[in-house]
């Protein structure tokens, strides 16, 4: 496993991080709490120290389940989680409403999700993920959306409270425009971009990519296997399970799952050269992309979280790098 400094924080963060959204259950069709345990010990037995997870992944399941995996390896983990998606208080700018399962876009559910970072909302968030995870600091705190009702001075000045009283160690952000993540980093100072980035979502290469290789932030790519599409495993006659979200998602449709596979053929000679899956071979795909320094990957099983660590350690050469570009390219851009 290799493993690269989050901003000039100084700590340093596997580049392969245990991504635990899926953990918590919701929009993932549920999990048992044992399987994910296991997931996330097998991940650290590979050499994954970095886990991210948030509040909102299950309403504070997927919290309690990393806490009670890690509450007696806390010292082997960089524990990173978020702010800023409350259910709680109706405030800031509304996202969606939910019930346990799935996010309602027929409007019903009883939570009504908002987009709030409000300073008081962001301390009492960082007290009740502090309880739920069963540690006394946070060593990434991000925050998971933005909103247009709070200045970013006002949750940066709460941020920066919060390291200086030891209950976060770096700050990060996420979901962010760059004019965004410039006024945050005029406040003070930012470790961390987390955004989604895989081979079918590159519209951050332009902008985002760059600008944190240029001034040293570390860049984490959420969904570099594109909630399973990048892994050979979701074929054409896939059936998705109500609860899980990609049952309704047109990138999803039968029609783009036989595109990818197409696709994911051209890979094969690669991935046979490196002795390693697909899913490995995306992985290590977006870890080599300029200004990419993290992917996090989500797992529900032992197998998967080991499989996923593994990528940590594979380097392509320039000409396999090619040949990925020249089959992602003709593509074409129609799978986002």
């Amino acid at each position: 496993m290799r493993y690269r400094q989050l901003g000039s924080s100084g700590i340093n963060a596997s580049v392969v991080a245990f991504g635990a959204w899926a953990v918590g259950g919701w929009m993932w069709g549920g999990v048992e709490e044992r399987d994910a345990v296991k997931a996330i010990h097998a991940a650290i037995d590979a050499g994954i120290n970095f886990i991210d997870t948030a509040p909102i992944y299950g309403f504070g399941r997927s919290e309690e389940v990393v806490g009670r995996a890690i509450a007696d390896r806390r010292d082997e983990v960089v524990l990173a989680t978020k702010c800023g998606l409350v259910w709680d208080v109706e405030m800031g700018d509304f996202f969606f409403t939910s019930d346990q399962e799935v996010i309602r876009k027929d409007g019903g559910g009883d939570l009504k999700v908002h987009r709030y970072l409000g300073p008081e909302s962001v301390r009492r968030e960082v007290e009740a993920s502090l309880k739920r995870l069963g540690t006394d600091h946070i060593d990434l705190y991000q925050t998971h959306w933005q909103e247009s009702t709070t200045p970013i001075a006002d949750t940066m000045e709460e941020l920066i409270r919060l390291r200086e009283e030891g209950k976060i160690r770096s700050i990060g952000v996420s979901n962010v425009s760059v004019a965004q993540l410039e006024e945050y980093r005029a406040a003070g100072a930012v470790d961390s971009d987390q955004e989604q980035y895989s081979m079918l979502f590159r519209k951050h290469e332009d902008s985002l990519l760059p600008y944190c290789r240029e001034n040293g932030l570390a860049l984490l790519a959420y969904s570099p296997l594109a909630q399973g599409l990048l892994t050979g495993k979701v074929g054409p006659d896939r059936v998705f399970p109500e609860g899980d979200q990609r049952r309704d998602k047109p990138r999803f449709s039968v029609e783009n799952r036989r595109k990818v596979a197409a696709m994911l053929e051209k890979f094969a000679p690669i991935a046979e050269n490196h002795e390693i899956t697909l899913a490995q071979l995306a992985i290590a795909w977006t870890l080599e992309q300029a200004g990419c320094t993290h992917a996090l990957c989500g797992a529900r099983t032992p197998e998967q979280a080991a499989e996923n660590a593994a990528a940590g350690d594979v380097e392509l050469e320039k000409a396999e790098l090619a040949t990925m570009a020249k089959a992602i390219a003709e593509l074409g851009g129609s799978i986002n």
